[in-house]
C-alpha cells in the first residue's frame, strides 16, 4: 500500500484545520506561571481530550504509529507537514509530552502486543493522559538509584516508596513507574518498569506548591499499591533497558516524531515575539543595550529551532547516534534559562514590582524565579552533559564507586551505614 503523497497530506490537513479547529488558545508557560484556578485547569485538560479525539477522528493521530495500533502508519515527514500547518491553530498540548512521548513510545518498543492494542488506540484518542513516575525525592537525578520496591506476591506485585515532580499526575490516568526489584545485583541490574493506573488504591497524590503559586508539580506516595505481572514493561530486573530508550524518548520531547505541535513553538514567556514586547513595555525600544539582548534572545530561540530538527533528522537518517537527543536537551535548557534571564533584564524595576497593568512586564519576576525548571524538568542538564561528553564524544566515564556494588550495600542519604542495616533485612 502506497503512502498518502505529502502535498495531498498537507491540503488535507488544511482542510480540516479550515473546518474543524479554531485559533490557538493563549498557553501556560509550562510550570513558569502560575494562570487560573483548578476548574480552568480541568477545562483545558478536557478541552485538550476533546481535541485529541478530533483529530484522531479525522485521521490526523499517531501519523508515525503503525496502524494495527490505531496510528496512521506514516513517515516523521507528515507528522513535520502537520506540524507546519497546525501555526495558528488549536491543538491538544496537554496529550503530547509525556504522553505520546516518552511514554507511549516506550510503549510501542517493550510492550507486550496485549499492552499496545489496549492502550496505544485509548491514547491517540484522547481517552489516556499519561505520565512518568521516574524521579524520587532521595534520588535527585540518579534514577538508576530508585528505591521505590516491587515485591511480587503470585501473579501480581506490590509497589511501595514515593515519586516526584510529576507534573499534571492530578488530572492522568496511567504513569509509567521505575521500581527496584532487585536488591541483590548493582544499581542497573535490579530495576523493573511497570504500567500503574494513578487512581490505584495506595497512590496518594500530593500537590506541591512552587514560590510562584503554581501546583502543577505532584508527589506520589505508593503504599501496597497492587499491579498484576500483566502490566510489567519489559523483562523482569532489565528495567535498565528499558530506562534507556525512555530517557532517549524524554530528552527528545517535542522534537519526537510521535509529538503533535504546532512547528516552531516556544514557551509563552521566552519567545522572541513576547520578549521584544517586554522590551517595548519596558520604554527601551531605542535603547541599544536592551536591542542587544533582545537580538540574543531571538538568536537563541532560532538556533534551538534549527538545532531541535537538524538533531532529529540525523537520528532519523543514521548519521548521529540516538544519544545525539541529549544535545538538543541541553541547549533547550540554558536557552530558556537564559532567556527568562533577559526579559528579567530588560524589565529593570518591574521585574521586581509590578501590576496587571504592566502588560508584557507583569510576571517576568517570577519567571525569572523559576527559571531553573528548564534546566531540570525533562532530565537535568547536567546529565544531558553527561550522556553528551561520555556518550556522543566518547570521552571517558565519570568514575563510579557503587557501579558494580550490590544495591542493598550502597550507602544512602548521607549515611555510610547500608541500606539492609538499616532496614535491619540481610
Amino acid at each position: 500500500m502506497s503512502l498518502e503523497p505529502l502535498e495531498d497530506f498537507r491540503e488535507r490537513v488544511r482542510a480540516f484545520l479550515r473546518a474543524e479547529v479554531g485559533p490557538a488558545r493563549a498557553r501556560s508557560t509550562a510550570g513558569l506561571r502560575n494562570l487560573g484556578d483548578d476548574e480552568d485547569d480541568l477545562r483545558e485538560v478536557q478541552r485538550d481530550r476533546e481535541l485529541q479525539r478530533l483529530f484522531h477522528d479525522a485521521g490526523l493521530a499517531g501519523i508515525v504509529v503503525p496502524t494495527e495500533y490505531g496510528g496512521q502508519g506514516l513517515t516523521p515527514e507528515h507528522q513535520q507537514v502537520l506540524n507546519e500547518e497546525l501555526v495558528g491553530y488549536d491543538s491538544p498540548v496537554r496529550n503530547q509530552v509525556p504522553t505520546m512521548t516518552p511514554c507511549m513510545a516506550v510503549l510501542l518498543d517493550f510492550g507486550t502486543e496485549e499492552q499496545k492494542r489496549t492502550h496505544v488506540p485509548a491514547i491517540l484518542r484522547g481517552e489516556e493522559l499519561w505520565m512518568q513516575l521516574l524521579s524520587e525525592p532521595g534520588g535527585g537525578s540518579d534514577v538508576a538509584g530508585a528505591s521505590t520496591t516491587a515485591i511480587r506476591d503470585g501473579d501480581e506485585w506490590v509497589l511501595n516508596g514515593s515519586k516526584v515532580w510529576t507534573t499534571g499526575a492530578w488530572w492522568s490516568d496511567w504513569g509509567l513507574c521505575l521500581a527496584r526489584t532487585n536488591w541483590d545485583v548493582p544499581k542497573h541490574r535490579g530495576l523493573t518498569v511497570f504500567m500503574v493506573p494513578i487512581d490505584a488504591e495506595g497512590i496518594e497524590v500530593q500537590r506541591i506548591e512552587m514560590l510562584n503559586g503554581n501546583r502543577e508539580f505532584c508527589q506520589e506516595y505508593l503504599t501496597d499499591v497492587r499491579v498484576p505481572d500483566s502490566h510489567r514493561i519489559g523483562e523482569l530486573d532489565d528495567g535498565w533497558t528499558v530506562g534507556l530508550r525512555w530517557m532517549f524518548h524524554e530528552r527528545m520531547a517535542a522534537n519526537s516524531p510521535y509529538v503533535t505541535r504546532p512547528a516552531e513553538m516556544e514557551l509563552a514567556a521566552v519567545d522572541g515575539q513576547s520578549i521584544r514586547r517586554v522590551a517595548l513595555d519596558a520604554g527601551r525600544a531605542d535603547d541599544p543595550v536592551a536591542q542587544e539582548l533582545v537580538g540574543e534572545a531571538e538568536v537563541l530561540a532560532l538556533v534551538g529551532s534549527a538545532l531541535g530538527r537538524r538533531v532529529a533528522e540525523g537520528m532519523a537518517a543514521g548519521t548521529m547516534t540516538e544519544q545525539a537527543s541529549a544535545i538538543a536537551r541541553l541547549y533547550h535548557g540554558l536557552s530558556v534559562a537564559r532567556r527568562t534571564t533577559i526579559a528579567f533584564e530588560l524589565a529593570r524595576s518591574a521585574g521586581i514590582a509590578w501590576s496587571d497593568a504592566d502588560g508584557a512586564l507583569a510576571g517576568v519576576g517570577d519567571d525569572f524565579l523559576m527559571r531553573q525548571v528548564s534546566c531540570i524538568g525533562g532530565g537535568t542538564t547536567e546529565m544531558a552533559a553527561n550522556v553528551v561528553s561520555e556518550r556522543v564524544l566518547g570521552m571517558p566515564r565519570e568514575p563510579s564507586r557503587d557501579r558494580d556494588r550490590p544495591f542493598r550495600d550502597v550507602p544512602r542519604g548521607g549515611s555510610r551505614t547500608s541500606w539492609a542495616e538499616r532496614r535491619g533485612s540481610a
